[in-house]
């Protein structure tokens, strides 16, 4: 009963709020209820609050004793939602696919995957030492075992 509640305050929430998105929810045998949000524009503490009084404010803690924590994705924490690749355009990403590693510019997103550029040293064609090439490459969600956005400073 707790569970379903806190679920349906919480789509009731999102619905209000289409700009937030929700990663993770978890709720504890002893009611500790862990909700990870994201937002195509980031999430602010404010947006955090917005979610954790859906919830709080409709709940008796008379009735029932639970925790609440309302947090957003950390920077460093893996892309888990298609939705999170549109904000991250032009940053750099680490994804790692199915076949492999690499470190790219994310350059675009489509229903069916992300598209990614990256510079890659090569031998000249003709002759001696090495040319910059620019490299793109469209990688489907389904290939994506897990990406990350690189903080450079």
């Amino acid at each position: 009963m707790f569970k379903t509640t806190v679920k349906d305050l919480l789509e009731n929430a999102l619905i209000e709020r289409t700009d937030l998105f929700l990663l993770e929810m978890s709720i504890s045998d002893d009611n500790k209820v862990k909700i990870v949000i994201d937002g195509d524009k980031g999430v602010s503490v404010e947006d955090c609050m917005f979610i954790s009084r859906a919830i709080e404010h409709n709940l008796d803690r008379e009735e029932i004793d639970f925790g609440l924590e309302v947090a957003s994705a950390g920077a460093t924490s893996p892309i888990v939602n298609k939705r999170q690749y549109s904000k991250n355009i032009g940053r750099n990403l680490e994804v790692k696919t199915t076949s492999g590693k690499m470190e790219a510019i994310l350059k675009g997103v489509s229903d069916d995957g992300i598209s990614l550029e990256w510079k890659v040293r090569e031998p000249k064609p003709l002759g001696k030492g090495k040319v910059t090439v620019k490299k793109e490459a469209v990688i489907a969600y389904s290939d994506i075992v897990e990406a990350k956005v690189m903080i450079k400073f």
